[in-house]
């Protein structure tokens, strides 16, 4: 079954003999690692031309062998989104499992969450991108299918060289059909402490609803620039921040979280509207959440807001221009704070 599988991916099969020489036999620079093994820097041969790639090394006795290995195969050589990692090759060979990316020259946004660097209207742009990801994922359109990501998060953020949001790591994903609730029950939850949905820990039952908790505290984490836990007392006191951060939205006091360096002065409703899609993603009630095109909209709202408010002068021959944004501003606003 599997090897019948793989015929369709042929033309992204790259040899380990290449593989190690653009890794200096898996010792050049390490992008990252986790329980799926380490990610290198290289260089290899495509179809146009020799380019710099990350070069994941599965680890199987990580439990990130043949199934995650041949899902995310999978989904990212079917799926190709702008908002989506590209795959650009694998290697499977004598005993090796590697997946071949684009580069990401500025890392995984985890990384940035503290940067006095990366302005609010960035941060904006940065969620606006992941958020259209995560959408075509939820409702491709090409096929009848739904994936669910099952471990968004703010590393598996991937951050180009202008800074172009783009969503990785799909070895926990499930696949669904797009006309069903896609409700997945597991025997053991996985995913990342403080990014996993209450409900799925609790209930064992995974849906969309999840990625959009998940998804949730990103935002937080954007806004709060930090990551949603800290150690206390060593690796194994882990303190998750994520109801201190609703607590102090539902009190109005979003000034004793929010990352004082901040900038440029952020338009009010510019906050307003993407702090308060952050808290309704947490919601303890799956229906409650936003959906992914619901985020993408009122992300887009709050981008035009702070990018209105960073331009306020528009030259006078485009005042009719200015004249339709307002318009339409004036209305996704009003629509939002109805709930459509």
């Amino acid at each position: 079954m599997e090897s019948s599988i793989m015929k369709e991916f042929k033309d992204l099969k790259i040899s380990l003999k290449e593989v190690k020489k653009a890794t200096n036999n898996f010792g050049s620079k390490v992008l990252g690692s986790g329980g799926f093994g380490k990610v290198f820097e290289g260089k290899v041969s495509l179809s146009d031309g020799r380019r710099i790639v990350a070069i994941k090394r599965l680890n199987s006795q990580f439990g990130q062998g043949g199934p995650e290995f041949l899902r995310e195969l999978m989904i990212l050589s079917r799926y190709t989104h702008k908002n989506l990692i590209s795959l650009l090759g694998y290697c499977d060979e004598d005993g090796e499992k590697v997946l071949i990316y684009e580069y990401a020259s500025n890392g995984s946004l985890d990384r940035h969450l503290s940067s006095t660097v990366l302005t609010w209207t960035q941060r904006l742009k940065i969620c606006l991108d992941a958020a259209q990801g995560l959408a075509y994922l939820h409702d491709h359109k090409g096929t009848q299918q739904r994936i669910l990501h099952r471990d968004i998060k703010s590393a598996n953020i991937l951050l180009d060289e202008n800074w172009n949001a783009k969503i990785s790591d799909m070895g926990l994903s499930k696949i669904g059909l797009a006309n069903q609730k896609n409700t997945f029950l597991f025997t053991n939850v996985v995913g990342t402490p403080g990014y996993c949905d209450p409900q799925y820990m609790k209930t064992y039952t995974l849906t969309k609803e999840s990625d959009i908790y998940s998804f949730g505290v990103v935002l937080f984490e954007v806004l709060c620039g930090r990551l949603c836990f800290k150690y206390t007392h060593g690796v194994d006191d882990l303190e998750i921040l994520v109801d201190t951060w609703k607590q102090s939205y539902i009190d109005k006091k979003l000034d004793d979280i929010i990352f004082k360096d901040l900038t440029p002065p952020l338009d009010p409703t510019s906050l307003e509207t993407l702090s308060k899609t952050a808290f309704e993603c947490l919601h303890d009630s799956r229906e409650q959440r936003p959906t992914t095109s619901l985020l993408v909209k009122r992300l887009k709202i709050a981008l035009m807001f702070q990018e209105t408010y960073d331009n306020p002068k528009i030259p006078e021959d485009e005042a009719s221009d200015r004249l339709m944004i307002v318009r339409g501003m004036l209305t996704m606003r009003a629509n939002y704070f109805n709930g459509t």
